[in-house]
């Protein structure tokens, strides 16, 4: 079972009717990914999701949680105090900014392969990750 480890814009794509074909793409996978019960996030990605839910796509609190009880589905990853310092060591060596470096080490603790994001350069490999952007 290949799991693969979705960043924070692909779920805000999916709640974003702004953009009807990142939308389309964005739902596909989440959805997909919670029926194979291959697919990662972090607490990290979900309180980004939160903040941005409620903060830029105006979305009411209770659509939020209904969204983020429904993201509990896919495997959580769990910030500790550990993957933070990972989280460092891969800021050092990629050259690369700390919150983004957190996503990383959060997709290698869970043994993901793939990284969806369109914040990563495409094909970029930053240890056993991939980052594969679904939108272009």
């Amino acid at each position: 079972m290949t799991k693969v480890f979705l960043d924070t814009n692909v779920l805000v794509y999916a709640n974003d009717s702004r953009d009807k074909p990142k939308q389309s793409i964005a739902i596909e996978l989440v959805t997909g990914y919670i029926e194979k019960q291959t697919g990662v996030v972090s607490t990290q990605v979900l309180q980004e999701y939160a903040v941005v839910a409620v903060t830029k796509l105006g979305q009411d609190f209770d659509v939020v949680l209904r969204q983020l009880a429904l993201l509990e589905s896919l495997e959580v990853v769990l910030i500790t105090p550990e993957l933070v310092r990972r989280g460092l060591e891969i800021q050092a060596r990629h050259r690369v900014n700390y919150w983004d470096a957190a996503i990383i080490a959060a997709a290698e603790h869970a043994r993901c392969r793939v990284l969806w994001s369109e914040d990563f350069g495409e094909g970029a490999l930053y240890g056993t990750i991939r980052v594969e952007n679904p939108f272009s």
